[in-house]
């Protein structure tokens, strides 16, 4: 009895595994990200990485419309360049871009690892240089004899492309742009001003202006990937804290159900096991009290039969709100619902709580409206209900107090009980204090009877089970007022007079005739 099967074990065990293993994960997950956005000053170490990874990709997305353009560029200058010269820049350029995209390639495909940053960095800038030296000796090559009229309009507009190209891919690497992009503008204001003319020197400005404008360019490109980057490891770190405390929370809620499962088997067990010698104590004792074997001669012994009675009621009703309570909160308190009047309730109470109130001197008062309809509620939790707050009003209302009950309708076609007295009350800041399980506040604990503190925590399940609200209003030396209201969903409509329709009826005479014939 209580051994689990080994199947069911196993399983179990694999789950607590599974949970252990995820929460392992995103407490990694955490830490790495709260590295990365810890460092202070610069590029913290991994966005290095990243940045990397973005030059790679760019290359590689790039992989093929580098040498088309390559080959439209070759095509095009054949015009004014010989084609031998052009065949031996594109055969040596494309080489060198095929070189640079595998091995972007290559760091792409390897793992967090593997990257070490400052190799590939270096890599990265010798293919972007050697690149652009190519591009450098092409607007230095050597035009044909007597064709060279409009090539510098050709290169410088190639110029500009290459160096908007470069400033696009290598924006996250600054080092490679410059690489890149420095010895095409070189090249080619060197080759304007071996022209001597002053259109050739003004587009030579132009030229170092280009490379100055798109190395600012490059360098907000740069700006703006750091952060979306930082902004990217704030995202993750993000999802990462909630994932830490989605686990949590999961590991939080199966430990409370197998808490709310093991009260539950306690207090049925314990629920029995007390019950029992209880139900014995609280005989045995009204025997004693009541002498029903015969008279007890010692007075005093029958004082504590009666305590002993006392005592025993007092803990059989704590042990019933308790398991009321628990039941509720489980949500196995089912309601018996069936059609009920609430002024014979209040009535029933009322009598019950009359020899408590007329041994203190409280006189009870009641005020109902007439003709109030009947309501679909589960009378032992109405009774319940209106028992809790009558036993609160007379325990805590002085000698000589008065206790009024009202019954009524609301406007929106509901009805309420309101118990209302004229006790000490209850300051305004222990209210909160009250509503609670196990709740007292100063009042009850210096001048009232004992209690469990239960009661109103039963009545606020009981009442919100119907649907219904509870308000409670109190000032200190001014009297406590209690109010539960149910909604007009349980209110039955009046059902239609049938009885004196019946004798209204016309009355079908059976045909003499046919029948003696």
């Amino acid at each position: 009895m209580g051994q689990t099967s080994p199947g069911r074990g196993d399983q179990k065990t694999a789950i607590n595994r599974e949970r252990a293993q995820r929460r392992r994960e995103v407490a990694r997950t955490v830490s790495q990200v709260r590295d990365r956005l810890s460092a202070k000053e610069g590029v913290p170490p991994d966005f290095n990485t990243e940045l990397l990874l973005l030059f790679a990709r760019a290359r590689v997305s790039a992989a093929f419309a580098g040498p088309m353009f390559l080959i439209i560029v070759a095509a095009v200058s054949l015009m004014w360049i010989s084609p031998v010269l052009v065949a031996c820049w594109l055969m040596f350029t494309v080489s060198i871009w095929v070189l640079t995209v595998s091995t972007c390639r290559r760091f792409e495909r390897m793992t967090q690892e593997e990257r070490q940053t400052s190799p590939w960095r270096r890599r990265f800038t010798a293919g972007d240089f050697l690149y652009g030296l190519c591009w450098g000796a092409f607007f230095l090559l050597p035009a044909s004899s007597g064709t060279a009229e409009g090539i510098e309009i050709f290169q410088f507009s190639i110029m500009l492309i290459v160096i908007a190209m470069a400033t696009m891919q290598s924006s996250t690497l600054p080092h490679a742009l410059l690489a890149s992009t420095l010895p095409v503008t070189l090249a080619m204001s060197l080759a304007l001003l071996q022209r001597h003319a002053p259109l050739h020197y003004a587009m030579a400005a132009m030229a170092v202006g280009a490379q100055g404008f798109f190395l600012v360019l490059g360098n907000q490109l740069l700006n703006s990937s750091r952060a979306m980057l930082a902004f990217r490891a704030e995202k993750d770190h993000l999802i990462a804290e909630l994932e830490q405390a989605n686990a949590v929370s999961d590991e939080s809620r199966r430990r409370a159900e197998e808490a709310n499962l093991a009260k539950s088997r306690f207090l049925a067990t314990m629920s029995h096991e007390l019950r029992t010698p209880l139900n014995a104590i609280l005989g045995f004792s009204e025997i004693m009290k009541d002498e029903v074997m015969g008279p007890m001669n010692n007075k005093i012994y029958r004082g504590y039969a009666s305590d002993i009675h006392g005592s025993g009621q007092h803990l059989l009703n704590l042990i019933n709100e308790i398991l009321d309570l628990s039941r509720i909160e489980a949500g196995k308190y089912e309601l018996n619902e069936e059609a009920v009047s609430l002024q014979d309730v209040v009535e029933d109470c009322q009598s019950m709580m009359q020899v408590r109130a007329r041994a203190k001197g409280i006189a009870i008062r009641e005020s109902h409206e007439e003709g109030l309809a009947r309501l679909w509620a589960d009378e032992r939790a109405l009774r319940q209900v209106i028992l809790n707050l009558l036993s609160n009003a007379v325990k805590f209302t002085p000698s000589n107090g008065e206790v009024l009950i009202r019954i009524g309708s609301t406007s929106d076609g509901g009805q309420y009980v309101s118990i209302k007295d004229n006790g000490p009350g209850i300051p305004e800041e222990e209210i909160p204090i009250v509503l609670q399980a196990f709740g007292q506040g100063s009042m009850a604990i210096k001048s009232a009877e004992p209690g469990t503190g239960l009661g109103l925590s039963i009545v606020q399940a009981l009442v919100n089970q119907h649907g219904g609200t509870f308000e409670l209003k109190s000032r200190l030396r001014e009297g406590t007022e209690v109010r539960v209201t149910l909604p007009s969903a349980r209110v039955l409509p009046a059902m239609p007079q049938l009885f004196d329709d019946i004798y209204t009826l016309p009355v079908r005479r059976p045909n003499l005739r046919r029948r003696a014939s």
